[in-house]
């Protein structure tokens, strides 16, 4: 899967320059075509960047293609291109594996320094959490479905996702989300307001459920229970 990505991505890049001149200054930008033909591949470059991709020959790819096009005898055996393919995939998995794992080591360093700050609670599964606002109200249970307010941020602050932001709450059932969030909804009670620390491991782990969220990420969650649901009221 990830190889036939590596290759989409790089053909795709070189459909992109196969239409430029070799000078990119003399490349106009002026018609809805053009203008998109630049965005696409300005995107494609950022994201094989982002891949560790950055050093690509561009001139090597319009070659590619152009050569295709033009029905010329490729310039590398099958062989070749599949070693240099395998070449890419290899460094690009090792980068990946390296980012990961100074995640994990990160996430780990912010656990241990914020579970030492006054107020922090830290569970036996690891999950942190912060009374910022105390109530007397029920608590549910892993088979209830809440009315929850969030807003869900990395470690260095960036918001990936905010119920808050929105304007709207959400109802969820207790037991359907991150492990983080079902042990932190059963110690709260109705009207309370927490912040969550959750570990990697009680998140996504190893894997990135998107862009915004890398692997092995420390997700912060600022939580508001507003309710439990009625199981026995109609749907809304």
């Amino acid at each position: 899967m990830k190889q036939h990505r590596l290759a989409a991505a790089v053909a795709l890049v070189g459909l992109v320059l196969a239409g430029c001149d070799a000078q990119t200054s003399e490349v106009e930008l002026k018609t809805p075509a053009q203008k998109a033909s630049y965005g696409i591949g300005l995107n494609m470059g950022k994201s094989l960047s982002q891949e560790g991709l950055a050093d690509l020959d561009s001139k090597a790819v319009a070659m590619g293609i152009e050569d295709a096009i033009g029905k010329k005898e490729q310039k590398l055996k099958d062989e070749e291109l599949a070693e240099a393919f395998a070449f890419l995939q290899k460094r690009a998995e090792e980068r990946m594996a390296k980012l990961n794992e100074e995640s994990a080591q990160a996430g780990k360093k912010f656990l241990e320094e914020n579970g030492k700050k006054e107020g922090v609670v830290t569970t036996a599964s690891g999950l942190q959490y912060e009374v910022i606002k105390k109530a007397d109200g029920a608590q549910p249970k892993a088979t209830d479905v809440v009315t929850v307010h969030y807003e869900g941020k990395l470690t260095d602050g960036t918001v990936f996702d905010s119920s808050i932001e929105r304007g709207s709450p959400i109802d969820l059932p207790v037991s359907g989300v991150i492990p983080g969030w079902v042990e932190g909804l059963q110690l709260m009670h109705v009207g309370e307001k927490y912040k969550l620390y959750i570990p990697s491991e009680l998140a996504y782990g190893p894997q990135s459920p998107s862009p915004a969220i890398p692997a092995n990420s420390v997700l912060v969650f600022d939580l508001e229970l507003l309710a439990i649901k009625d199981p026995a009221a109609p749907a809304q």
